[in-house]
């Protein structure tokens, strides 16, 4: 069995961690709580390239680093998880600028709690698809690049049987030409 993916929390509000810690856990899914963007980024940092499945929810203002700050450093990492800004100061600006920059959604508090659940697993799902489209694009270029090297090797014998001009055993490739003739 596949574990659960974790729900990262990151909030300075030690009572919005901690609710959102127990919302999750409560439905089956691992949650994990940061106190601070910088706590965060140094804990999941040693993940990499393995990250697995997860979310992240992100609140905006936090100290020392804003939502926006942590999710600067944290695109660094090249980390293909979602990430959900949560905020009870939202604008529209900081909204608009969080998805352009990548953020996958954007929630105001207070929230519903199913909504937010509702949220996470379509995030969730949704890198789920990615991944596959990721693995399957990297199958068809290996396929792509054996096919290459498979008709490099053909033309390689052609040209060898070419150049015999007597339609030569060729043994090496465990391929055998014989009575061939070339005009």
């Amino acid at each position: 069995m596949t574990p659960s993916p974790h729900i990262h929390i990151v909030d300075d509000d030690p009572d919005i961690r901690d609710g959102l810690a127990w919302l999750f856990d409560s439905r089956g899914w691992r949650s994990c709580a940061w106190d601070s963007g910088p706590a965060f980024i140094t804990g999941i940092a040693g993940q990499a390239p393995d990250w697995g499945e997860a979310v992240v929810l992100l609140d905006v203002r936090m100290q020392p680093w804003s939502g926006l700050v942590t999710f600067e450093h944290f695109q660094r990492l090249d980390c293909p998880w979602p990430v959900l800004f949560l905020t009870g100061h939202g604008d529209v600006s900081t909204a608009v600028q969080a998805v352009k920059n990548g953020a996958w959604d954007f929630l105001e508090k207070p929230f519903q709690d199913n909504q937010l659940v509702d949220r996470v697993a379509q995030a969730l799902h949704a890198a789920a698809a990615q991944r596959q489209n990721q693995r399957h694009s990297q199958r068809l270029r290996q396929a792509r690049e054996l096919r290459y090297m498979g008709l490099q090797v053909v033309e390689q014998l052609l040209v060898q049987v070419f150049l015999t001009r007597e339609g030569a055993v060729l043994r090496g490739k465990g391929l055998v030409l014989e009575g061939l003739e070339f005009r």
